[in-house]
């Protein structure tokens, strides 16, 4: 399951990084971080993580991540093999039941994904944009709760 998180967290970045319109061009894309895959394999993991096409400045057709706010595109220099060993968060800070969470640019949406999935009984839910993601905590949960509940999942969290 390891691979699979990892190829689903590199599909991810690469998606946020890059203004990619084709299977093929994804699949290259992967490849060139070390994840060889079927077209088959790709058409499930788009699927399960949401992506969907949407149409650029210039007219052409790029793939998106579902809560990429406006269909912000992260610029790097950085590889997405070198992004995956950067822990993206950055801090996090409460005011009542809500918090936020900052990170490295890019990094938001995936953080955020990994948050929903977990189910943390805590957090009510995520929204994420390109490096802040905005959480609303269940009433009555203290701040040190909800950190100790994101330790499992936040890398580099303290």
């Amino acid at each position: 399951m390891k691979i699979k998180n990892d190829r689903l967290e590199a599909l991810r970045l690469i998606i946020s990084s890059q203004q990619l319109g084709s299977q093929e061009e994804l699949l290259q894309a992967l490849l060139r971080e070390g994840f060889k895959l079927t077209q088959a394999t790709l058409s499930r993991d788009l699927k399960q993580l949401k992506v969907a096409k949407a149409a650029t400045m210039g007219g052409t057709y790029v793939y998106v991540l579902p809560n990429d706010a406006m269909y912000k595109r992260v610029s790097t220099t950085t590889s997405i093999r070198d992004m995956m060993q950067i822990p993206g968060f950055i801090s996090i800070h409460f005011s009542g039941n809500m918090a936020v969470i900052k990170t490295h640019t890019g990094y938001a949406s995936a953080l955020a994904w990994n948050i929903d999935r977990s189910n943390i009984p805590c957090i009510l839910g995520t929204v994420a944009g390109g490096d802040t993601i905005f959480i609303v905590i269940k009433e009555g949960v203290s701040h040190q709760e909800v950190i100790n509940s994101l330790k499992e999942i936040v890398p580099n969290m303290k």
